[in-house]
C-alpha cells in the first residue's frame, strides 16, 4: 500500500494505533522473556558459509540449493550484488556471490552469471576486490597467497602496551584477525571444480608504492619483509605463536559454540582449528558447526545465514517501547524480560579487563552467548528497562543495576565518550595495515553510545555527577556543523539526532539551548513531502545523503524522539505520526525495506527485522502522552 493510498482512508487515532502496535509487539515474545528478530545482512554471510563448508568437505547438496535460491534472489537486474537494499552493485559481493553460484554448479555462460560477471568486469575484476575476499579464494586456488597482506601469527606475542598489538584492535577485529594469522602461515589450497579466470580483467598496471614516508608506504614495505620472513619464519617463534593463538581461539569460545557471537570470526576460528588437527567431531568443533546452523534461517526464500543474533538487544527496547506504550511495568511480560535479562548479566571478566584489570565485571552481550564481549550500549538501555520494570524482586533488580551502572562508568574513555566495547580503542594506525579493508577496525567513542550512557546516567540521577557532565560535553563537541549528529551504529545521522537530543534534555539542557535547536532545525528541514523521514546508506560515504532517502518506520520514529524532546513545531511532529498511522499494518507492524543498522560505515549494515517496530512505538507512545 503506498502512502497515497493510505493516506486516503480516515487516519485511525495515535492511541488506537499505540495500543495495536503494542499487542503485536507481546505477541512476538517467547515464553522465556526475550525477544529477537531477523537480523538481515548481505548475501556474503551466505557465499562464505558455503565457502566454509566445502573446505571443510561438510557441504550438503540440500544446503548449496537453499542457499544458492536465496543468493539468486537478491542479484540485482543488472547483475549485481549490493551490502544493503537499494545501495549500488558492491564489487567484494558480487565476486562472491559468483563464486558461491559456480559452487553450486550454475554454469559461467548462464544469463544470470553473464550479467554477474559483466558487472564485476565493469567495476574493476577480481583484483580490485578486497582482501577478505581474495582470502576466501585462495583457500581454493583461486588467489595466490604471496599476492596477499602478509599476516604472521607472532603478532599474537606483541604485549598490550606495544603498538599494533591485537588489543589495539576493536573487538570484533582481533577476533578476525587472531584466527585468519593461523590459516595464512598455513596457506591452504583446496582443490576445486572451477576457476574464476573470466572475472579477470587483466589490464591493471602495476600499483605504484606510496612515499616512504607515508604510513601507506611505511606499510607497503614492512608487508615486503614479512613475505621473505614467511619463507623462512624462525621455527620456534613460529610454533610459539601458533601456540599462543590456539589458546587464545580455544579460551574464548562460548557457550553457544559461536566465537564473538559473530558469523566472521566463528567461520575463520573453525577453519584455524582444522588446520590445526582438530577432527569434525572434536567437542570444540561440533559445537561450533552445531551452533553455526543455530544462525541458518530456512523458508520458502531459500536459506540464509544471520551475521549475529540480538536478543538482548532487541529485548531492552522492546520493553522500553511497551513501557513507553503506557504498558505497566508490572505487566507479566515485563516481568518476564526484566527476570530473563538479569539472568543474563555476564560475571566474569572478558577482554575489555587488559585495560581495566581492576573493574568488576557486569554488562550485557548484544548475543544469547557472547561473555568475553559485554557491550556498553546493551548495557545501558537494560538498565534503562529495568529501572522502569516492577519485578517483584527488587533487591536483586537494584544490585543488577548497580553493578551494571559501575562497569559502565569504569569504561569511559580519556576524553568523556564510550565506545561499544573498549576503551580507549582509538589507535587509527590499525586502519593502514595492508589486510584491514574489511571495514573499521577500531572502536572509538561514538555519539550514539555516548548519548545512550548518558540517558541512563540521567534516569540514575548522575547526569549532574563528573562522569555525566565529561559525557555531555563530549556529546556536544560530537555535533557535526550542520545539528546532526553522527550515528555510528544506526543509519545515520537521524539515529544519532534520536539518541543524542532526547539525552541531553533529560542531561538537563534545555529547548532552546543552541545544541538542541541546531538539531531540530536540522531533522525539521530533512522532513520528506509524505510526512516521513528516511537516510540513504550512501549518507556514510556522501554528505548529499545526508537526512536524505525513502521514508521508514524506524527512521521517522528516530526522528520524532527528537522532536518530541526538542519542542518542535507542532506540525512537522504530527506530520510525521500521520506518517506512522498510515502506513501501519492490520496486525500492528510495519514493513521496512531498508537497512537502518550499521555494522561498519560504508561496508556493512543491518536490517533489524525489530526496528520496524519498537521504535515506532516509543514515538506513537511519547506523542501520546504528551498530547
Amino acid at each position: 500500500m503506498t502512502f497515497a493510498t493510505a493516506t486516503a482512508r480516515t487516519l485511525v487515532n495515535p492511541a488506537d494505533a499505540l495500543e495495536r502496535a503494542c499487542a503485536h509487539l507481546l505477541s512476538l515474545q517467547s515464553p522465556d522473556g526475550w525477544w529477537k528478530g531477523e537480523l538481515e545482512t548481505n548475501i556474503c554471510m551466505d557465499a562464505e558459509d558455503l565457502l566454509l563448508r566445502e573446505f571443510l568437505g561438510i557441504r550438503t547438496p540440500a544446503e548449496t540449493a537453499q542457499a544458492a535460491t536465496w543468493i539468486r534472489s537478491q542479484q540485482h537486474p543488472d547483475g549485481g550484488w549490493a551490502i544493503a537494499h537499494g545501495a549500488p552493485v558492491d564489487l567484494s559481493a558480487s565476486v562472491e556471490g559468483y563464486a558461491a553460484l559456480r559452487l553450486a554448479g550454475d554454469p559461467a555462460n548462464a544469463a544470470h552469471m553473464r550479467r554477474a560477471r559483466e558487472q564485476i568486469l565493469e567495476l574493476g575484476g577480481l583484483e580490485r576486490s578486497r582482501v577478505f575476499t581474495r582470502i576466501w579464494l585462495a583457500l581454493f586456488g583461486l588467489w595466490s597467497w604471496q599476492e596477499l597482506p602478509a599476516l604472521p601469527p607472532e603478532i599474537i606475542l606483541l604485549p598490550p602496551w606495544f603498538p599494533l598489538n591485537i588489543y589495539d584492535f576493536a573487538s570484533w577485529a582481533r577476533q578476525t584477525i587472531v584466527p585468519l594469522t593461523i590459516v595464512s602461515a598455513h596457506r591452504p589450497k583446496r582443490p576445486i571444480a572451477f576457476s574464476l579466470h573470466e572475472l579477470w580483467r587483466g589490464d591493471a598496471s602495476p600499483r605504484k608504492r606510496a612515499a616512504i614516508h607515508t604510513w601507506s608506504g611505511a606499510f607497503e614495505r614492512l608487508d615486503s619483509l614479512l613475505h621473505r620472513y614467511e619463507r623462512r619464519p624462525w621455527r620456534r617463534l613460529r610454533q610459539r605463536s601458533l601456540q599462543v593463538a590456539t589458546e587464545w581461539i580455544v579460551r574464548r569460545q562460548e557457550a553457544d559454540g559461536c566465537w564473538g557471537g559473530i558469523q566472521p570470526p566463528w567461520v575463520y576460528s573453525l577453519m584455524a582449528l582444522h588446520l590445526l588437527g582438530y577432527p569434525l567431531d572434536h567437542p570444540i568443533m561440533k559445537k561450533g558447526l552445531e551452533g553455526l546452523d543455530r544462525f541458518a534461517i530456512i523458508d520458502d526464500r531459500g536459506r540464509r545465514m544471520e551475521a549475529c543474533q540480538s536478543p538482548v538487544w532487541d529485548t531492552c527496547l522492546a520493553a522500553l517501547a511497551l513501557l513507553d506504550g503506557q504498558v505497566p511495568g508490572d505487566h507479566p511480560a515485563l516481568v518476564r524480560a526484566a527476570g530473563w535479562l538479569m539472568d543474563q548479566e555476564i560475571r566474569h571478566a572478558g577482554d575489555w579487563a587488559v585495560r581495566r584489570p581492576n573493574l568488576q565485571p557486569s554488562g550485557w552481550a548484544f548475543e544469547f552467548e557472547n561473555d568475553t564481549y559485554p557491550d556498553i550500549d546493551d548495557t545501558a538501555e537494560v538498565i534503562l528497562a529495568l529501572r522502569q520494570i516492577d519485578h517483584p524482586d527488587r533487591d536483586r533488580r537494584d544490585q543488577v543495576i548497580a553493578r551494571a551502572r559501575a562497569w559502565v562508568l569504569g569504561m569511559q574513555c580519556r576524553d568523556g565518550g564510550f565506545a561499544a566495547f573498549d576503551v580507549d580503542n582509538v589507535r587509527g594506525l590499525c586502519r593502514e595495515i595492508p589486510f584491514c579493508d574489511f571495514g573499521e577496525v577500531i572502536d572509538p567513542p561514538s555519539a550514539d553510545v555516548t548519548a545512550h550512557v548518558l540517558e541512563m546516567l540521567a534516569a540514575e540521577g548522575l547526569a549532574g555527577e563528573v562522569r555525566g557532565v565529561r559525557a555531555r560535553d563530549w556529546l556536544l563537541r560530537a555535533q557535526e556543523a550542520d545539528g546532526s549528529w553522527f550515528g555510528r551504529w544506526g543509519v545515520n545521522h537521524i539515529y544519532g539526532c534520536g539518541a543524542a537530543v532526547p539525552a541531553l534534555r533529560r542531561a538537563g539542557l534545555s529547548s532552546d539551548s543552541a545544541a538542541i535547536a541546531a538539531a531540530v532545525r536540522w531533522i525539521e528541514a530533512h522532513q520528506n513531502d509524505d510526512g516521513g523521514w528516511g537516510e540513504d546508506v550512501r549518507s556514510y560515504e556522501t554528505p548529499a545523503w545526508r537526512g536524505r532517502g525513502k521514508s521508514t518506520a524506524s527512521q521517522t520514529a528516530w526522528a520524532l524522539l527528537a522532536l518530541l524532546d526538542g519542542d518542535s513545531d507542532a506540525q512537522s511532529i504530527e506530520r510525521g505520526i500521520d506518517y506512522l498511522i498510515a502506513t501501519q499494518r492490520e496486525d500492528g507492524g510495519w514493513d521496512e525495506e531498508a537497512c537502518t543498522g550499521t555494522g561498519f560505515p560504508s561496508d556493512f549494515y543491518i536490517k533489524y527485522h525489530m526496528y520496524r517496530l519498537y521504535f515506532p512505538i516509543m514515538a506513537l507512545g511519547r506523542f501520546v502522552r504528551r498530547d
